[in-house]
């Protein structure tokens, strides 16, 4: 087991029990799913560069990803359907934990001048959205060899019903939101 799922079983749930009175453990928020999406507009003049997004993307997840394919051509971006524009992954149980502590605890801390991540980006429902400018943060990524820099949405998901209670969950887990 994951340190990080130790965590959320010794130490998480038994405070998130006591914060919201939870009758039920089933009740308390888990982590659901990751989902990891590079869109890449460049890819309409430069098609090369999906399959070297989705390599990097492999590596940083741990898991083979999808190339995703526009659904319908516009004209304004000379953009064509079924072509391809990104790349996309979703990562769950064992691979979405340990790809959480890396997050939280080796790549964040990389960006230049991090003061947290704004606690804003909550859909509603307890789910938590952010984007990464630079992918070169993660480790696994060489630095030396990337033709661009490209940015990352991460969107995780979780069991939480309001965003106050993921909110409280995330920052539980690690997460560094600003206060």
């Amino acid at each position: 087991m994951t340190t990080l799922k130790e965590k959320y079983i010794n130490e998480v749930v038994p405070k998130l029990r006591d914060t919201f009175n939870y009758v039920n453990e089933l009740q308390v928020p888990k982590l659901e799913k990751i989902v990891l999406n590079m869109g890449l507009g460049e890819a309409v003049r430069n098609p090369k560069i999906v399959e070297v997004a989705a390599q990097e993307l492999t590596l940083i997840a741990g898991q083979k990803t999808v190339v995703t394919r526009a659904k319908k051509p516009i004209a304004n971006f000379k953009l064509r359907a079924d072509l391809p524009i990104g790349c996309k992954v979703t990562l769950r149980r064992e691979k979405m934990f340990d790809f959480f502590d890396r997050l939280v605890n080796i790549a964040l801390p990389r960006v230049r001048d991090f003061r947290g991540i704004p606690g804003k980006s909550f859909d509603g429902r307890g789910n938590f959205s952010m984007g990464i400018t630079e992918h070169i943060i993660f480790p696994e990524i060489d630095y030396d060899k990337t033709e661009s820099i490209k940015g990352l949405n991460i969107t995780v998901v979780t069991t939480a019903k309001t965003d106050e209670e993921g909110r409280v969950f995330l920052k539980l887990l690690g997460m560094p939101f600003k206060n």
